[in-house]
């Protein structure tokens, strides 16, 4: 290898290159078993000492939150939007959700085959380039939850503020932002992530939620999409993706070494200003669709001028070693997003490229 790409993929992501190296030294040996992580037993040992370090890791990166627990499922965020309803959307409750995009959109559609659904609030009328306003919202009296998408990765949108939903258990899909920024745990009832943006590989979905909450499932629902039977059986009831929480460990240790939660997210914020400073100060060369309350510090949506600028962008920023520029299908554009583990020379350099194309195509 003589070069790492500047990755700016939305999903599978970059990772720690620190963490892809430890996995490599380790891949065929793990811990001088003769065996590689992904061959031994998950009941062994072994494993489930890396398993409950994963689990131990998280919660302690998150202040040790009383009376939480840890899954490691599988089928990612998307099975969590029928989950979800599954196990917590009761004969005369009604499931509460708040449209922000994309991700939003298709968790309330998972929501609506498996019972009543209201939507609380929409920025549909703003084309998802805001995060909707919940100051006058009025939860229902029989709401079973209230589900939110803290970060939306396609429009380029995230919560600054999380609303107070009182005795409503408050459930949000964090696959995009997890670990990004300092929070306070004890805001959620439930957190569900897939691990491909901030946690890991593609494979394994988190979920940290109250004990309370996940100890009994309606009796009608099938075992694996019942979230006591996880729980009783520390999420090994059936084989998990062993490398995936093995890697999600690494990531965690590669947390820790970064400074923790704090750490990480002042590195954030520091990748995120320089790429939103480029654009706000183009003069109006590049466009930053989203409102400005509203931008997310993962995923940087902006514009040119027209889609020829943009293909021209896409094509000569891969052939410079950037990948991963392109908007998603369904709004086009561009976006950059900037996880965790992307570094800030990545993000230096795409600076430097947007303002040499800036010059050049002005």
């Amino acid at each position: 290898m003589t070069k790492r790409a500047y990755n700016f993929n939305a999903g599978p992501a970059a990772l720690p290159l620190e963490v892809l190296e430890r996995a490599q030294a380790e891949f065929v040996d793990f811990h001088n078993t003769g065996m590689s992580i992904m061959e031994m037993s998950h009941r062994g040992k072994v494993y489930e000492g890396v398993h409950n370090e994963a689990i131990t890791r998280l919660l302690s990166l998150l202040g040790n939150p009383e009376g939480y627990k840890v899954l490691f499922l599988q089928g990612g965020a998307s099975t969590q939007f029928a989950m979800i309803p599954m196990n917590f959307l009761s004969e005369g409750k009604v499931a509460a959700y708040v449209h922000s995009g994309s991700w939003a959109d298709k968790a309330i559609k998972e929501a609506k085959l498996l019972g009543e659904t209201t939507v609380l609030a929409s920025s549909a009328a703003d084309k998802f380039m805001t995060i909707p306003n919940l100051s006058d919202v009025v939860i229902p009296e029989n709401a079973a939850y209230v589900h939110i998408t803290s970060n939306e990765t396609i429009e380029g949108t995230q919560y600054q503020t999380y609303p107070e939903t009182g005795n409503v258990p408050l459930i949000v899909d964090m696959s995009s932002d997890i670990l990004s920024r300092k929070l306070d745990i004890t805001q959620f009832d439930l957190i569900y992530a897939g691990a491909q943006k901030n946690l890991g590989p593609s494979g394994v979905t988190i979920v940290i939620a109250k004990e309370e909450l996940l100890n009994e499932s309606p009796k009608g629902v099938p075992s694996m999409l019942r979230y006591d039977t996880h729980l009783s059986n520390n999420s090994l009831y059936n084989t998990p993706p062993a490398f995936s929480v093995y890697m999600v460990n690494e990531v965690l240790k590669w947390v820790e070494e970064q400074g923790g939660i704090e750490g990480v997210e002042a590195n954030n914020r520091k990748k995120a200003s320089l790429i939103y400073d480029t654009i706000d100060n183009s003069d109006g060369f590049y466009r930053g669709p989203v409102d400005l309350a509203s931008r997310s510090i993962m995923n940087i949506t902006f514009r040119l001028t027209s889609e020829e600028l943009e293909n021209k962008f896409i094509k000569e920023s891969e052939q410079e070693g950037f990948v991963g520029l392109k908007g998603h299908r369904s709004v086009g554009g561009l976006r950059a997003s900037i996880y965790n583990a992307v570094p800030y020379d990545s993000c230096k350099a795409l600076t430097d490229f947007m303002v040499r194309f800036q010059k050049d195509n002005g």
